[in-house]
């Protein structure tokens, strides 16, 4: 085995790279000389049987590599990348970024795209390069807010010259996990471009506004595309009409609950239960149930900013219009983003709409017609984050989350939010604040159980005691963690010398902010597995004494450590993961846990319905969004622990973006409240089957 291990990018191996006549090769493992190659954000790499093998750290920005070179691609319309997943955790999102010498951090002069890697086996992944576009630099200079804009119809940022492309960096955008993965060659390849739509030619004057009163793309036309209120309204009929021709599954309980189905003791409110070696949720009348329903069922899914973006929109409502009622209606759980962000001014689309189409009294109808359709599309449960209007009205079983309002870790890496102090003595005392003024919907029948926290940054088996001793002196955890190594250790001189360091006294490492050495790597491991245990076991104790019956979800890992499964499944009822995946065919739980598990997060989405993000899975159209769909849920009703899961999102993102610019194809529901009908089609397949799959096999 040729390996040949490089920490700082400087290392020669002098062969030139070489591709067919149609081929431009920008990097091959085999060829390129490594003193072209750099890491990014820590990452370590080594030149292995001809794959460079990168090792990258989680909680690190963007790790990775890149490399440098000098290439004119303006006659390329194709990328090739072969990369390899070495690590056993699931899919993993690789972006790949090609620059020009004035690349900035303001997404200028990049083309930037992401691609989900599988096998442990080098796979080549093909993207679409961007074509020229007449006007593009000045679109793009005034299209803000967006994660990706209606010009960007390859990749997520495409402001390049193609002519001028010095650097091609392979990377994981912020990981929370630690990976090991692998980059075997990046190829350009030579090709016409493709013909262009009439309007990706329009000059900035005609181009805006782009966005109609709806909310949507004002310069493509769809199937289902909403042209005038005349549309709003005929759409009633013909969902009223699909709603009585599927009522929904025969043999559900009033919480829809398996009523046909082996029956087990009725308790009065929702529990798990391991039987025949599958875990189930048991609804309260005793009935076998799995969860199955959308994130975020709202009307106010679309709220989009303006703030230096009003000329985005046609004829948004003046003053004293009826409309202008939805620059003021907002997503309860999103609306402190906002504000966070210094965000003034938004308008809530989705909202909007549904006044258009219900008239006056539009969001009692909007409440009463989302459960009768999520029965109808063989759903039982209206996911966290929804509106708690639409779940009081007790008709659909429910679950919600808590976000954790104590105080920080303070060298902690910062995902959504940096990881909590369970030391800290406002730690518990806050999270029972949060529990009490929730209290009402804990003791409800219809509501199952809640999530405390999301998708946290774990970093490694090491970070949460790293960034510990990253904090200042004043950080509970961090004189916790000294208090420990004091008595482990006795006095500095031994620490000092297992750690390779040169602490004076224990006050100095207190009082140091700096990375540990290589040294502390089995104290830290120690010590985040003890952080770990309070974050946990914290939780339960304070949960449970508020809410007995009902079920603690865990804090929905996207991405995690083993030791943080392991230690969450001794204090939760249910281990809760965010997986944007194909299938969970190959999911495992660490050895040694068997607990029931409950998808929080998933979805698919296409190009094909006017949208500019296919969302964090891209399928062809939406056809094959519905049968993405099927098959996602089918393989979590095969596997024994999972005991429901949870599609993100009912109703459509904005087109422009929210406060974060996600404007993802992610909804059932398209901004003017009408159903994708491929996808629902996709979600009756396998939802009014779901019992009979998830049974399959039972004596």
């Amino acid at each position: 085995m040729k390996r040949i291990m490089v920490t700082s990018g400087i290392l020669a191996i002098a062969v030139a790279a070489s591709g067919s006549p149609d081929e431009i090769v920008l990097f091959d493992a085999a060829t390129t000389p490594m003193a072209a190659v750099a890491p990014q954000s820590g990452a370590q790499f080594e030149l292995e049987d001809g794959l460079v093998r990168i090792t990258t750290r989680g909680g690190t920005g963007y790790p990775g590599v890149r490399v440098k070179g000098s290439w004119d691609l303006t006659a390329c319309n194709s990328l090739t990348i072969e990369l390899a997943n070495l690590d056993r955790k699931g899919e993993l999102p690789i972006t790949i970024r090609l620059d020009n010498p004035t690349a900035g951090p303001q997404s200028t002069g990049m083309f930037v795209d992401r691609v989900m890697t599988r096998g442990r086996t080098p796979t080549a992944y093909t993207i679409a390069l961007p074509p020229p576009l007449p006007y593009g630099r000045e679109l793009n200079a005034r299209l803000t807010g967006m994660k990706r804009s209606p010009l960007a119809t390859t990749g997520i940022t495409a402001d390049l010259d193609m002519s001028k492309v010095v650097g091609a960096a392979v990377y994981i955008k912020e990981p929370k996990l630690d990976w090991v993965w692998g980059v075997r060659r990046i190829v350009a390849h030579k090709g016409p471009a493709k013909d262009l739509p009439a309007w990706m030619l329009l000059p900035p004057e005609k181009f805006f506004p782009f966005i109609d009163v709806y909310g949507q793309f004002k310069h493509k036309d769809w199937p289902g595309k909403t042209h005038s209120d005349e549309d709003l309204k005929k759409a009633i009929e013909i969902e009223r009409a699909d709603l009585a021709a599927h009522p929904g599954p025969e043999g559900w309980n009033k919480y829809g609950g398996w009523a046909k189905g082996p029956k087990q003791a009725a308790t009065g409110r929702f529990r798990v239960e391991k039987i025949n070696g599958k875990w189930w949720m048991i609804d309260p009348e005793g009935c076998l149930y799995w969860s199955h329903g959308p994130v975020r069922v709202t009307s106010s899914s679309a709220v989009t900013p303006l703030d230096d973006r009003e000329f985005y929109f046609t004829d948004l409502p003046k003053d004293g219009s009826p409309f202008a009622l939805f620059y003021t209606t907002r997503d309860a759980l999103l609306w402190p983003y906002y504000v966070a962000r210094g965000i003034k001014r938004t308008y809530d689309f989705s909202s909007a709409n549904a006044f258009r189409k219900y008239g006056p009294e539009w969001f009692s109808q909007y409440a009463d017609i989302s459960h009768k359709r999520l029965r109808s599309w063989g759903m039982n449960t209206i996911a966290n984050s929804s509106d708690a209007r639409i779940c009081a009205l007790r008709r659909t079983p429910y679950c919600d989350r808590f976000e954790l309002k104590s105080p920080d870790i303070e060298g902690a890496h910062l995902g959504w939010w940096k990881f909590k102090d369970p030391f800290h003595p406002e730690f518990k005392t806050d999270f029972r604040r949060q529990l009490i003024q929730r209290k009402e919907e804990l003791d409800d029948p219809w509501c199952f159980g809640f999530f405390v926290d999301n998708e946290i940054s774990w970093g490694g088996e090491t970070a949460l005691a790293e960034w510990t001793l990253k904090s200042p002196a004043t950080q509970p955890a961090k004189i916790e963690f000294v208090r420990r190594l004091k008595e482990k250790y006795g006095s500095i001189a031994p620490l000092c010398a297992a750690w390779g360091a040169e602490y004076a006294d224990w006050d100095a490492l207190l009082q140091s902010q700096k990375d540990p050495p290589p040294g502390a790597k089995a104290d830290c491991a120690t010590f985040t597995a003890v952080l770990t245990e309070a974050y946990f076991k914290n939780i339960r104790d304070e949960f449970k004494a508020a809410a007995p019956n009902t079920l603690y979800m865990g804090c929905r890992f996207a991405g995690s450590t083993k030791a943080a499964v392991q230690i969450g499944a001794k204090y939760c009822d249910v281990i809760s993961y965010n997986l944007y995946r194909h299938t969970l065919d190959d999911f495992k739980l660490p050895e040694g846990v068997d607990k029931p598990v409950m998808i929080g997060e998933f979805h698919f989405g296409a190009l094909d319905r006017g949208m500019f993000h296919p969302s964090l899975i891209q399928v062809e159209d939406q056809a094959a969004r519905g049968k993405a769909y099927a098959a996602y849920i089918t393989s979590a009703l095969r596997h024994p622990n999972f005991v429901g899961a949870h599609w993100h999102q009912f109703g459509e993102q904005p087109t422009t973006g929210r406060f974060d610019g996600e404007n993802l194809q992610n909804g059932l529901l398209d901004v003017c409240d009408t159903p994708y009908p491929e996808t629902i089609a996709g979600i009756r397949e396998v939802g009014y089957r779901m019992y009979e799959i998830r049974s399959e096999g039972n004596k």
